[in-house]
Formats: structure tokens, C-alpha cells, sequence
């Protein structure tokens, strides 16, 4: 049965099916990528997160996802119309996955812009409570077809080393939730997923927020799935 996603809006326990299982996709991709991932980031000589943009790239595409001939637009890296299948039902939906690059050190967040999420980004900024609506629309609405907003983001975290090139240590693969879930996961600007991002408003510089890996995992842990890049470690699912 394929589901209209208009019909989701008062369904909250599919959307995180879907996105779940989506999580699930992108995951797989990434790990079975890491060994070249980890191989190019020692070698390759462009911006780290212009090597990210190619490298989640590369590992959706050598997995493969079902297509929609629907072309998306926005500023995310991997944009792709599809359909997710489920036992009981089908629908379309749109895949949005960016790539952030960032050492070590900053490995517990993500930083986003407005443009890159359908939630409202609610927090406390400056002792001000701040709502910024996101502008991907919780339903993309082209073609004469209905599909879902799906966001995710792939995090490389590497260190700069002594005699050149880069480490990559980890990867933390993240799902925003579709803003039809933001009476679950931000209701509030104190119950929050958000800390202020990199931007300073005195310099006209654009809003951006900063992701919580940790605030997003306290909400439903398989949100956030890390893969680290030492031999001797498996990946063990978070649930």
C-alpha cells in the first residue's frame, strides 16, 4: 500500500519508522565505506569537508538506493526522491543527507543552517529564547507528487597529523527529526536538541544552530549511530 505522507501528519510512530529505517540505509552505507573513507582522508589534499561531501557520496551511491525521477534542491549535499518500503506499506520520500567535516574536538555537535532542516530550532541564546523556523518543508511538495522530508547528517571527526594529512577517527551518522515530530523531541526552547551555533548576527553572518548529538540520543537513541575507525572494533547497533 503507498501511504500519501500528507496522512503522516497525525502518525508520528511511522515517521519514525521510516526514518529509523532510514538511519538504518545511510548507516550501512557509511560502514561499509570506512576503510576507503579512512584511506582518502589520509591522502586526499582538498578542504576536509569537501572530502566528506564526496565520501558520503560515494558510499550512497555504491549502495544504491530505489529512485523517483523527481529532482530536489536545497543546500544538502546528497539530495534523492525514493520510495522506503515497509511490510505494511510503501511512500515517498525526500532524502536529504549532509556531510560536516570538523576535528576532533568538536565531535559531539553538528552545525546546521535554517535551510537544512524542517524543524523550528528552539534554545536559549544570549539568556533569549530563540524559535527559527527551518525552511525544508516537512513535506516536499513537486511534480504533482507528495514525499516525505527525511534529514540526515554523516559527521567525520579527524585530527590534523604531524607529518601531513588528516586522521579520520570516527563518524557519527545523525537524523533530524522530521518537523512534524517537534512536539517530541524540541517542544520548548529549555527542552531542546540545539546549542547556539557558529555565527555572529553583529557581522550579518546567517543563523545557524548547533546540533547535540547527546540531547538527540537522551530522545531515542538510534538517532545517533557511531562507527569508529579501528580494525579491532565492530559496529554494534544503537537502538
Amino acid at each position: 500500500m503507498l501511504i500519501d505522507p500528507n496522512t503522516l501528519r497525525t502518525a508520528p510512530d511511522r515517521i519514525e519508522e521510516i526514518e529509523k529505517a532510514t538511519v538504518r540505509l545511510v548507516t550501512q552505507a557509511v560502514f561499509d565505506f570506512r576503510t576507503e573513507a579512512a584511506e582518502i582522508f589520509s591522502q586526499e589534499k582538498d578542504l576536509a569537508g569537501d572530502i566528506g561531501e564526496d565520501l558520503t557520496r560515494e558510499a550512497l551511491d555504491r549502495m544504491g538506493v530505489s529512485r523517483i525521477p523527481i529532482r530536489l534542491f536545497g543546500k544538502i549535499d546528497y539530495k534523492r526522491a525514493r520510495y522506503v518500503f515497509h511490510p505494511e506499506y510503501s511512500v515517498k520520500q525526500a532524502l536529504f543527507v549532509d556531510s560536516k567535516a570538523e576535528k576532533i574536538s568538536g565531535e559531539s555537535t553538528a552545525t546546521i543552517q535554517t535551510a537544512q532542516t524542517s524543524m523550528r530550532i528552539r534554545h536559549i541564546r544570549d539568556r533569549r529564547t530563540t524559535d527559527e523556523p527551518g525552511t525544508l518543508p516537512v513535506i516536499v511538495e513537486r511534480e504533482g507528487e507528495n514525499l516525505l522530508t527525511t534529514t540526515i547528517f554523516v559527521k567525520y571527526n579527524y585530527s590534523e597529523e604531524k607529518a601531513g594529512g588528516n586522521r579520520l577517527h570516527s563518524i557519527t551518522i545523525a537524523c533530524i527529526p522530521n518537523g512534524l515530530l517537534q512536539d517530541q523531541y524540541n517542544p520548548t526552547a529549555e527542552d531542546t536538541i540545539w546549542r547556539t551555533g557558529r555565527n555572529a548576527p553583529s557581522r550579518g553572518e546567517p543563523f545557524r544552530a548547533r546540533l547535540m548529538f547527546s540531547a538527540l540520543k537522551a530522545k531515542a537513541n538510534w538517532r545517533v549511530q557511531k562507527i569508529l575507525l579501528h580494525p579491532q572494533e565492530s559496529f554494534t547497533w544503537e537502538n
